[in-house]
């Protein structure tokens, strides 16, 4: 691996100032740009110790041979700086918010001497407006067919519209009413300005007065007998407000805003923005994007607004208002970066309350999702698991994949409730018939439980029961229950067994295993922060390609181990904290218990009570109830062990 201390610049040469930094691999092209308050605590961070970086940047360091910088005066020059060096260089290591696509805008060329309403996508021009973007153009279609019945405007291309006024005949839009025809002079230019300029306040969002002059002309001419204008009129209401059921309001003052939200493992992050335009979500998108180093959700803020709000691909429009899960440290300068890009202020914030927090809430369940959905179907294809199971067995130096892997996860909160998880993945797939719950007994001696006891104590007792069952000789198939016909628990013994930690549960794991005498079980811990796969007695991690099938398997078999401990950990933490002291009285089951609540009201009124009175409750007998008072009574009420 190269040594990144080989560039490395001479001490003291880096300035102590803001600016923006540039790696280039040998061949002089630009790997990576970034840019920081300080270059010199920012570049220095680079040169640590290859192996305490993430994955990413591990990889971006070993690449880069050369390093250089420019400083500048304040953060928003340094914005620009970075924004324009990522467009013109476009570097392989920074993170990418765009996809392979340009999303579609509703755009009216108003400055056409006959505006026509039209999908358009890539660059904005001057003289165009647009709302959106959608999500696909058959939105776009669809709410125009609806709203064309009202505003019947232009639709048709240069072409259509020449040869129509050439031959003076309209295209079939204007035989339906779909069009004003202008091409035939049905309607002055004036006239179809008009209509233009209606439907663009109706999609600002100025709909309701709108919808009232349409109903009190209907009204009127209903009054006036004229019953066919009548019809018309509300059949445009009707298409109105089917239109409008397509955009529905999210946010009653008639904002503009772009709510941001992201999901995000340490190698990856899902994106998603809802753009609201005059209250309504005119559209929503979103990607799953690499990450190139450690990055707070306050970072990923940043660099997506670098990049989303540039000056291509149709994506200028930035709205009033920038609402973000997280404010990153230079929240200030990029305000005022995006205010330049709009031309007016532009508001960027964390929601608190209200309508504006519920919809940010939203956004942020459809990244969760989006970053789940991804890695499922990563994680779905055969030949994709077959991959991953090959790249685990080359990784570790196992003789054959492993087809069948455990792992252990504990989980506590300073001692108490400890208990641990068994998750088993079968051909890398869930076996969730074959996972099992751990209750820590704890130490001998009465002293605390911590993570590296808990999991030592966990694998004696998994191992200890496997080797019982290999033990039977009054069965031809020892793992398999003769009464039932089912295999046994723990029979099967994994061919990998995974712990979530580093080194040191992975060593303590290894001291269990060869105490017990197993020997034929491959071992590997997965720890959190870095993602590095470590082995028994090994003084270095295993790294894994951050793109690796076999780290995202590792990854899944990890995260489900940790989420099956900490639901059981919440189950027992609940169940101690609501337990009463008449969970201790014998032959009082939870049927008779809440009957005994739910005729008194409280635990306060039992102990008010007499025995007869409690005798009285359906199915409490004289002496249960003593017994209940007893209880109750006592110096500690309420006191509850371990069971």
């Amino acid at each position: 691996m190269p040594d990144p201390s080989t560039y490395r610049p001479a001490p003291g040469t880096i300035p102590d100032a803001p600016g923006v930094y540039r790696f280039r691999d040998p061949a002089g092209r630009v790997v990576y740009v970034g840019k920081a308050k300080s270059l010199r605590n920012r570049l220095n961070s680079y040169f640590a110790d290859v192996w305490t970086l993430h994955p990413r940047t591990q990889q971006m360091v070993t690449t880069a041979a050369a390093v250089d910088w420019v400083t500048v005066g304040t953060e928003v020059e340094a914005l620009q700086l970075e924004f324009s060096w990522i467009k013109e260089f476009d570097p392989r290591f920074n993170v990418k918010y765009r996809d392979d696509k340009s999303y579609p805008f509703l755009a009216v060329t108003l400055d056409e001497e006959f505006p026509r309403l039209q999908v358009m996508r890539g660059v904005k021009r001057k003289g165009v407006r647009y709302f959106g973007p959608y999500s696909h153009a058959w939105a776009i279609r669809e709410t125009l067919d609806l709203l064309l019945r009202v505003f019947p405007a232009r639709t048709c291309s240069a072409g259509v519209f020449k040869r129509a006024h050439q031959i003076g005949r309209p295209c079939l839009l204007g035989d339906i009413g779909k069009c004003s025809a202008p091409c035939v002079g049905r309607v002055s230019a004036e006239e179809h300005r008009d209509i233009v300029d209606e439907f663009c306040d109706f999609m600002a969002g100025r709909t309701d007065q709108f919808l009232k002059r349409v109903e009190r002309e209907m009204l009127r001419a209903s009054e006036e007998l004229e019953f066919e204008r009548a019809a018309r009129l509300r059949d445009d209401l009707v298409a109105l407000r089917r239109a409008l059921e397509k955009q529905t309001v999210v946010l009653g003052d008639g904002t503009d805003a772009d709510i941001v939200a992201f999901a995000d493992d340490p190698l990856e992050a899902a994106v998603q923005v809802f753009h609201v335009r005059g209250g309504r979500v005119r559209g929503q998108r979103g990607w799953v994007v690499e990450k190139v180093e450690e990055l707070s959700t306050g970072d990923l803020v940043h660099h997506f607004c670098t990049q989303m709000y540039g000056e291509e691909h149709g994506e200028t429009d930035v709205p009033r208002e920038l609402l973000v899960p997280d404010l990153p440290d230079d929240a200030d300068a990029l305000a005022d970066w995006l205010s330049a890009h709009r031309g007016s202020r532009v508001s960027l914030r964390v929601p608190q309350r209200g309508d504006k927090k519920a919809l940010m809430e939203t956004v942020a369940r459809n990244a969760t999702e989006v970053l789940q959905r991804h890695k499922l179907r990563r994680a779905g294809d055969l030949t994709t698991r077959s991959r991953a199971l090959e790249e685990i067995a080359e990784a570790l130096g196992m003789e054959g994949v492993p087809l069948r892997i455990e792992c252990f996860d504990v989980s506590q909160i300073q001692g108490t409730d400890v208990v641990a998880s068994m998750v088993v993945f079968e051909d890398g797939l869930e076996r969730k018939s074959e996972y099992r719950r751990f209750i820590v007994r704890g130490n001998p001696d009465g002293s605390g439980t911590d993570d590296l006891s808990a999991m030592s104590e966990v694998m004696r007792r998994r191992f200890a029961r496997f080797k019982a069952l290999e033990q039977h000789d009054d069965a031809e198939l020892p793992g398999i229950d003769p009464l039932t016909g089912k295999p046994r628990r723990f029979a099967y013994p994994p061919q990998l067994i995974v712990v979530d930690g580093g080194q040191p549960q992975v060593n303590a794991v290894a001291a269990v295993l060869a105490e017990m005498g197993v020997t034929d079980v491959a071992l590997c811990g997965l720890a959190k922060r870095l993602e590095e796969v470590w082995l028994p007695a090994d003084d270095f991690p295993v790294i894994l390609p951050r793109t690796s099938e076999a780290l995202y398997l590792l990854q899944r078999v990890r995260d489900e181990a940790h989420r099956f401990a900490i639901t059981f950990h919440r189950q027992r933490r609940s169940k101690r904290m609501t337990a009463s002291a008449l969970d201790e009285v014998a032959g009082l089951g939870e049927v008779r218990r809440k009957a005994l609540l739910r005729h008194f009201g409280s635990m306060k009124r039992i102990a008010e009570a007499t025995p007869e009175e409690i005798a009285e409750v359906p199915g409490i007998g004289l002496r249960t109830a003593e017994s209940v008072l007893a209880a109750l009574r006592s110096p500690d009420p309420g006191k509850t062990g371990e069971r």
